[in-house]
């Protein structure tokens, strides 16, 4: 009877799965993969094999000869090109498979289940049938790697082991770079694995080595066997299954198990007589994620997504990452001096859409060295002034260019990046662009206040150079909207819970990098914001004094008059302060109003705490603006 149970769960392998791989795979890789003592993986190795049909294939045991293995398959096959500096490589994507493809990139759900109107999805049966039918031979030609990687440090309890199966030399060699090796987590979970599993193909492949049928790319989720598809694409967004792809599932489960996967930087802040205070961060793009992250004289452990657990009552967080696919675009010697120096030296590193110079040297837009007259990059042949077929100008390198790396080749990663206990959080920052509201930095009142007002209630301003129309404000709760695959309602709700459990919850704090004067300069230079960081530093400890707003807890203009001086050795003026700081209560109302009318109408199972929050804020408001006028001075409001 036992035996017909575990025949019925999976738990032992039938013949056919068996018979498969040994035909398939050949006796050294059918070795490596059954050296892992897993039916469940077996069995879902052996279907896409079947399924995708590649001619060749490979398993990965994160031996160093089958590391090297890769490399060498990589650049045999066009996908990389190595560049003139040892250990840099550079890849190209076709010409319309730049970014990330919201329309088709669905999560596939079963009868009953409703994500909310702000979540692309479609019927599970429909979507896999659809997918199934466009993998059917799709590696026909191809060399298929079977990857295995770990989310999170090694031997931990934030750890979510993964397999990845791809054609793509470039996406094997990209998460070797971006996430820790998982062969060796895999043999000692065995049995007991709880993996995420990621099928990817480029496809029919062009003259150039790039996707070709791109009318076919598809990115489905299906959160029901927390399974990824990706088919015909090769940006490192559609395809690097472990990266924003994986936060979908990762959110789900979460959500179940009472942790939170989070689109968030980690970093340390040196604060005095040695100590480092940890902070996560989540900012929408282009608000400063990425500069605060990387500020001088601080740490990084992570640029991008944070898991945070509750361990005995505080929070800890690690990234379930260990490198960097960033946006290149702007980076220069000056602001970014970390980064400059690692595309700079010896060690992998690899560019995507960049422009490739004759001397094999890369170029990019805001490189601070003298443009090269021609190159080769996503389009071919390139000069200036090149035109699409479009008649669309051709800048020298794609706007989404990016460079990945192992955050081990950055001097200011921080040596807790690997700890299996991840970090303890002190305070937790959002940011967004703002140009008429919220001061420069600001303390909730407490942990709910935090989640309402500056979480949930996250607000962006576009640019011109994204959205073609300068100044419209978007609400993106958590600046996670895009990657959310749970109601936003229940989202906010798992935060508030979360949050509950806690003995002590770190302060949320809020950071304004953007705004500006009647003229529409900014009233900030890029540099304060490490003062913001060190204020947030000595609040996390309870160690300043604050004054009170009807929004939150701002700085006392002698604590930052200090702090310029100590950090930036600049002196800074009350009447910039005041400008700065001042309470602006009309626009705060407005502010209220807008995200009010968000969570009516764009969200179907809003909690009724956000409109009470929200409610007590505008009451709030509306009687300082009575007593005070409208801007509030700090210098009118008292302390904490």
């Amino acid at each position: 009877m036992k035996r017909k149970e575990e025949k019925r769960s999976g738990k032992v392998e039938d013949e056919r799965t068996i018979g498969l791989l040994k035909a398939r795979l050949g006796e050294e890789n059918y070795q490596k993969l059954i050296k892992i003592d897993n039916p469940e993986l077996h069995q879902f190795v052996a279907k896409y094999i079947e399924l995708c049909n590649p001619d060749k294939i490979f398993v990965c045991s994160d031996l160093p000869e089958d590391i090297l293995y890769i490399r060498r398959e990589t650049i045999r096959a066009g996908e990389e090109e190595e560049l003139a500096i040892g250990g840099h490589t550079v890849h190209f994507d076709g010409y319309y498979d730049q970014a990330r493809d919201k329309a088709n990139s669905k999560f596939l759900l079963p009868p009953g289940v409703e994500l909310g109107p702000n979540i692309n999805a479609m019927d599970r049966e429909e979507g896999l049938k659809e997918i199934h039918t466009i993998m059917e031979d799709i590696m026909q030609g191809h060399q298929l790697y079977v990857r295995f990687f770990c989310l999170g440090p090694l031997n931990s309890q934030f750890a979510i082991p993964a397999v990845q199966l791809t054609d793509s030399g470039y996406v094997a060699h990209s998460e070797d770079l971006l996430y820790r090796q998982g062969y060796d987590e895999f043999v000692r979970l065995g049995r007991s694995a709880r993996f995420l599993k990621f099928v990817h193909s480029a496809g029919e492949l062009d003259a150039r080595k790039t996707s070709k049928n791109i009318d076919k790319r598809r990115v489905y989720i299906d959160l029901e066997d927390e399974t990824v598809y990706s088919m015909n694409t090769q940006y490192g967004g559609n395809t690097i299954g472990l990266k924003k792809l994986a936060m979908r599932p990762a959110i789900t489960r979460a959500s179940k198990e009472g942790w939170l996967t989070e689109h968030m930087f980690i970093m340390g802040v040196h604060g005095h007589s040695g100590r480092v205070t940890y902070f996560t961060g989540a900012f929408p793009s282009l608000c400063g994620k990425t500069s605060t992250a990387m500020l001088p004289g601080e740490t990084i452990v992570g640029d991008d997504i944070a898991y945070l657990r509750n361990i005995d009552g505080v929070i800890h967080a690690v990234n379930p990452e260990n490198g960097i696919f960033g946006i290149i675009q702007g980076v220069n010697s000056v602001d970014d001096p970390q980064i400059w120096d690692a595309l700079h030296s010896p060690g992998e590193v690899i560019f995507s859409n960049v422009l490739v110079t004759e001397e094999k040297g890369v170029h990019w837009i805001g490189k601070d060295e003298e443009e090269p007259e021609r190159g080769f990059h996503h389009s071919g042949e390139w000069t200036p002034g090149k035109r699409d077929e479009d008649d669309n100008l051709i800048s020298l390198s794609h706007p989404n260019a990016r460079f990945t790396l192992d955050m081990r080749l950055l001097e200011n990663v921080d040596p807790e990046l690997n700890n299996p206990a991840g970090v303890l959080v002190g305070g937790i920052i959002y940011g967004g662009r703002d140009s008429d509201t919220k001061v420069p930095v600001e303390e909730s009142f407490d942990w709910v206040h935090g989640v309402i007002i500056q979480s949930a209630g996250l607000e962006s301003e576009t640019t011109a150079a994204t959205l073609g129309k300068e100044g419209v404000r978007k609400i993106n709760p958590m600046s996670n909207l895009d990657f959310l695959s749970i109601p936003i309602g229940r989202y906010i709700e798992c935060h508030l819970d979360f949050g509950a459990k806690l003995n002590n919850p770190p302060p949320i704090f809020s950071v304004n990098y953007f705004l500006s004067d009647a003229e529409g300069n900014f009233m900030n230079d890029k540099t304060d914001k490490a003062v913001w960081l060190k204020w947030m530093e000595l609040r996390s400890h309870h160690e300043i004094e604050a004054i009170k707003t009807p929004t939150g807890f701002i700085p006392r203009y002698e604590d930052l008059k200090r702090l310029f001086q100590e950090v930036l050795k600049k002196d800074y003026s009350e009447e910039d302060y005041i400008k700065q700081f001042s309470v602006r209560v009309a626009e705060n109302l407005a502010k209220i109003e807008r995200v009010k009318e968000f969570y009516k109408t764009k969200v179907y199972d809003t909690p009724q705490i956000v409109f009470e929050v929200l409610e007590e804020q505008r009451q709030r408001l509306i009687q300082a603006g009575e007593k005070y006028g409208d801007p509030i001075s700090p210098s009118k409001l008292k302390l904490s």
